[in-house]
């Protein structure tokens, strides 16, 4: 049996396939298990083939991946699933649908093998599917690999390295730098912003679902996501949260009881004026690799609310994030950041604890009760 990430692939195109193929088999710690047309034949080589997750289509012909979700969950299948996803309004509401019957996380299938988002949609996939398989690993008992077991692929030697570091799989973390020192002490909090990235959809379910109905404090959050999805996705999050989700739009009031989604390629910035807060959007040039960028967000919170700010940082493949969690430290405001056992990649919320910007590290399942708690302390 092979110690690495085995992926059961189930699309009913024979070219999307074999590329989403050919992505797994050049990716150290990862290997494709088995390929299956539509959902039916998929549940028929499960129980053989075993894999540690599945990479699901949506539109297939005699079970889609919709009805697929369905029976998984009838069947008490607990294998993660990744949907790809069409960029389609449609194919959104569908997307979050998938989400809400269990599917752990999402990607835009790329358009086809010489599409110039080919190495995006690469990267990301492979970040998820050694993210969510390893979890699963973990919870089925099984072996997960350190970086120096992976098999290289001798195409792959020289890449395989900065995967792993921009992954941030390989080892422990290190011991934490010292803190920054703080300019003020913190105060009452007024604004709570937070990043995530790869694992966020689920997480952020987990907490929200689990937020006090009476925080007065106003929530502002950049998810890692396409275009034309966020919209779909703060609705579903309104479904399960007890205070009101929506997608940012430019000049929304920051306001008690209120969560605002960034837009997809969509900066969030946020401007504290004498009588109220609001927000903006911008199209300025990514930055740390994304738009929306959790950095371009920490330090607008920073600047405008100094000591009055709570920074997250969770779950998330890369650094976004890290550094301007440690401007909110450094005005004054707390930082918070999930902890490597319960994240699906230990990538940003690793680089804040290692720079010295998380005063505290908090598992999923307790981050919604030490937002709360924090907010909520007088200072």
């Amino acid at each position: 049996m092979s110690d690495e990430v085995s992926v059961l692939i189930v699309d009913d195109s024979a070219l999307m396939r074999n590329l989403i193929g050919r992505m797994i088999n050049d990716t150290p710690g990862l290997v494709v298990a088995e390929k299956a047309m539509n959902g039916r034949f998929a549940l028929e080589k499960i129980p053989r083939i075993n894999p540690d997750i599945i990479v699901l289509d949506i539109e297939m012909p005699e079970m889609n991946g919709i009805e697929f979700l369905k029976e998984r969950k009838q069947r008490g299948i607990k294998i993660p699933v990744v949907i790809l996803s069409s960029i389609a309004r449609r194919g959104a509401e569908i997307t979050m649908e998938a989400l809400s019957l269990g599917a752990s996380d999402f990607i835009q299938k790329p358009s086809g093998s010489e599409s110039e988002d080919i190495y995006v949609v690469k990267e990301t996939l492979v970040g998820m599917l050694l993210g969510y398989g390893n979890a699963y690993r973990k919870t089925m008992g099984k072996k997960v690999l350190s970086p120096s077991e992976y098999k290289v692929k001798p195409a792959q030697a020289p890449r395989s390295v900065d995967l792993l570091a921009h992954f941030n799989l390989a080892g422990t973390p290190t011991s934490p730098a010292t803190p920054p020192t703080q300019l003020r002490k913190p105060a009452k909090t007024e604004i709570i912003a937070i990043g995530i990235s790869t694992g966020g959809p689920d997480a952020l379910r987990v907490v929200f679902a689990q937020i006090d109905a009476d925080l007065k404090v106003p929530i502002v959050v950049v998810q890692h996501m396409p275009p034309g999805f966020t919209n779909e996705f703060a609705k579903s999050l309104d479904r399960i949260c007890p205070l009101d989700v929506k997608e940012a739009e430019e000049g929304d009031a920051i306001q008690p009881g209120r969560i605002l989604i960034a837009q997809g390629n969509k900066h969030l910035e946020v401007e504290k004026k004498a009588l109220n807060a609001v927000v903006h959007l911008s199209d300025s040039p990514q930055v740390s690799g994304h738009r929306p960028s959790a950095d371009v967000l920490f330090a607008s919170v920073a600047m405008n609310y100094q000591n009055h700010a709570l920074g997250v940082i969770m779950t998330g493949m890369g650094r976004d994030g890290a550094q301007h969690l440690g401007t909110i430290f450094k005005e004054g405001g707390m930082t918070l950041g999930q902890d490597e056992q319960s994240a699906v990649v230990y990538g940003m919320p690793r680089v804040a604890y290692e720079l010295g910007h998380v005063m505290e590290q908090v598992s999923l399942n307790n981050m919604a009760r030490r937002i709360c708690d924090v907010a909520k302390t007088p200072r």
